[in-house]
């Protein structure tokens, strides 16, 4: 039934050419485990490129994944890579891997999952997308998806930009987060094919939103293992920018408190302290004067302490 429905929605041939291979190796391995492994694979491939923390660690899923798979399978993964890069050169405008996984039913039903269609996307933008020179003069601005799915939304902003003829490249900041590794990794592959700057955050945001060190989001905080950056975050500009960012967490000045000292015990020979009275007027309180320290201080008819 999925494939069923798969077919009567396909948009152009590069799609179907995807699922003609992606189908072809759901023999021993089911659906939904041939498209997650396809994403992890290709989402390591791009990442390891510019990522050199994390790839050590990624690597070695990488091998665990691809392993399962015989050299003429793994063949394939090759193929189904090449029909997403040129069915997205194809057409800039669209959700393409998102698009496919909604068609072959592979959402999470339980939990709601479900993208929003591309074209409500590109509607939501056109009206909230306007441009804000303050933005423009600070050099560049960000756009964030907190539950980004396979990033239909950031996409749609991206495409806004290039129609404006706003270089996206290095003026706009693309942060996105979503709680499903495999979804979040599907934006960041089409971010990364898109040229877009910035990274996709794995997590709850609810609970572990997505921040930074720095005003401007140049800094991501938090596990860096669960950060994914785009290829076009470390080109030169970018580079600089954070760089730029770290200098301005460096010469911050750090508040500090002053210590509160504490109150140094009355002396024999003091003078009782004063009190506030409902009019404003200072004077020493009866309990003050009764239990004054100083023998020689006496509460007197004026309410007032005279030795």
């Amino acid at each position: 039934m999925a494939k069923a429905t798969a077919v009567r929605n396909i948009r152009d041939d590069h799609q179907k050419a995807f699922l003609k291979i992606f189908n072809s190796l759901c023999g021993r391995f089911n659906r939904w485990q041939v498209w997650q492994d396809f994403v992890m694979v290709t989402a390591i491939e791009i990442s390891n490129a510019t990522d050199k923390q994390n790839a050590p660690e990624r690597t070695k899923t990488y091998q665990t994944i691809i392993s399962k798979y015989s050299d003429a399978e793994q063949e394939k993964f090759a193929e189904l890579l090449g029909e997403v890069i040129m069915g997205m050169e194809q057409n800039l405008d669209q959700d393409f891997l998102g698009e496919l996984y909604m068609l072959c039913e592979l959402g999470n039903d339980a939990s709601g999952q479900f993208f929003t269609p591309y074209d409500v996307c590109r509607c939501m933008v056109e009206i909230s997308g306007e441009s804000n020179p303050a933005a423009e003069n600070a050099g560049f601005f960000s756009v964030a998806d907190p539950a980004c799915g396979a990033g239909a939304l950031l996409i749609a902003f991206a495409n806004l930009c290039r129609r404006k003829n706003i270089c996206y490249h290095d003026k706009v900041l693309f942060v996105a987060q979503d709680i499903d590794l495999t979804v979040g990794l599907m934006c960041y592959i089409q971010l990364s094919f898109l040229g877009c700057a910035g990274y996709v955050v794995i997590g709850n945001t609810i609970t572990e939103p997505s921040t930074a060190y720095d005003r401007r989001g140049l800094l991501p905080a938090g596990p860096q293992s669960r950060i994914w950056y785009t290829p076009f975050f470390s080109t030169d500009i970018w580079y600089l920018r954070r760089q730029w960012a770290q200098i301005e967490l460096l010469m911050k000045p750090v508040c500090h408190q002053p210590e509160q000292s504490e109150p140094e015990p009355l002396k024999d020979d003091a003078t009782p302290p004063l009190c506030e009275t409902k009019t404003g007027q200072q004077q020493r309180s009866r309990q003050d004067c009764t239990n004054c320290p100083a023998p020689s201080w006496k509460w007197t008819k004026g309410n007032s302490c005279k030795p």
